[in-house]
C-alpha cells in the first residue's frame, strides 16, 4: 500500500509541477513579491520601503500588461475555437 502510495505521489508532482510552471503570469508576479521581500529585507528607512512598494507596483504592473495579458488573450482564444467551428 505504501508503494502505491509513493508512486501516485510521484506521479502526481511529476506531472503537475511542470503546468504549474507553464503560466508566465503567476511566475512573474511571484517574481514581483520576492524581490519586494529582498528589498524590504535590505530597507533601512521607511523611505527606502516606500520605495520597495513602488518599485513592486510597477513590476507587478508590468507583468499585468505583459505576461498577464498575454495569457488572458490565449485563454479567451481557446475559448473562442469551438464557438467557430459551431
Amino acid at each position: 500500500m505504501n508503494v502505491t502510495f509513493a508512486f501516485a505521489l510521484f506521479t502526481i508532482l511529476l506531472f503537475g509541477a511542470p503546468v504549474l510552471a507553464q503560466n508566465p503570469c503567476v511566475d512573474c508576479l511571484k517574481a514581483a513579491q520576492e524581490q519586494l521581500k529582498q528589498c524590504l529585507g535590505n530597507a533601512i528607512s521607511q523611505e527606502d520601503k516606500n520605495s520597495c512598494a513602488e518599485r513592486q507596483q510597477a513590476k507587478s504592473k508590468a507583468c499585468e500588461n505583459g505576461a498577464c495579458e498575454i495569457e488572458r488573450a490565449k485563454s479567451q482564444n481557446t475559448d473562442d475555437v469551438p464557438a467557430q467551428k459551431k
